[in-house]
């Protein structure tokens, strides 16, 4: 009886992680890969990846999280580390209405720089960090209203707390799944090294 699982290939998907300096885009991604926390995050200079093999409505996938430095806001530097982007997330603090009033600027420049400008289908979530603060100025209420007008979806998290971060890249992974075409998907290409297929470089023979 052949295991299934061994003849699953594995999805490879990019995800960009975007949003102004200091909004906790390493600090949910150290949470997220890495079930880890730190309040001396250094800021990110260009871009970083981590990756992180999960499973979703049955199928592996390979996520490739990209963290951008948010002080590069809405410059071109962003167009390498955008390109090939399957899907995007864009990161506020809830305490800083600055951030939450960038977000539109983000979105439409991100749009832009993956040529999909005006394109509301394709994968983007919010996520509304630091709602472990006592000092919040963006309420769920706000949030909703913005995501509703932009045709967005969003998640309350805390990076801190671990409060739903697992639940937003799960959501987010299953929308770029859902707008993938079969014939569009990308395969993580990790080969399988068998022993009795490669010579044995001990061997003195």
């Amino acid at each position: 009886k052949r295991h299934r699982m061994a003849s699953r290939r594995k999805i490879l998907l990019k995800i960009i992680v975007l949003g102004d300096s200091g909004v906790g885009k390493t600090s949910l991604l150290e949470r997220y890969v890495e079930n880890k926390f730190s309040l001396a995050t250094k800021s990110t200079i260009g871009a970083d990846f981590l990756s992180k093999h999960i499973e979703v409505k049955d199928q592996a996938v390979t996520l490739q999280i990209w963290d951008t430095a948010g002080q590069e806001r809405f410059q071109g530097l962003g167009t390498t580390f955008y390109r090939g982007s399957d899907g995007a997330i864009f990161v506020f603090d809830v305490s800083r209405k600055d951030t939450f009033d960038a977000l539109l600027q983000w979105k439409n420049s991100f749009l832009i720089q993956v040529g999909q400008e005006g394109n509301d289908d394709f994968p983007m979530l919010i996520i509304a960090n630091k709602i472990d603060r006592e000092d919040r100025a963006i309420s769920n209420a706000m949030c909703a209203k913005f995501c509703q007008e932009n045709n967005l979806e969003f998640v309350e998290c805390s990076a801190r707390d671990a409060t739903n971060v697992n639940k937003a890249f799960e959501k987010i992974t299953e929308k770029v799944i859902a707008h993938t075409k079969p014939e569009d998907i990308q395969y993580d290409n990790v080969k399988l090294n068998f022993d009795n297929e490669k010579p044995n470089e001990d061997c003195s023979c």
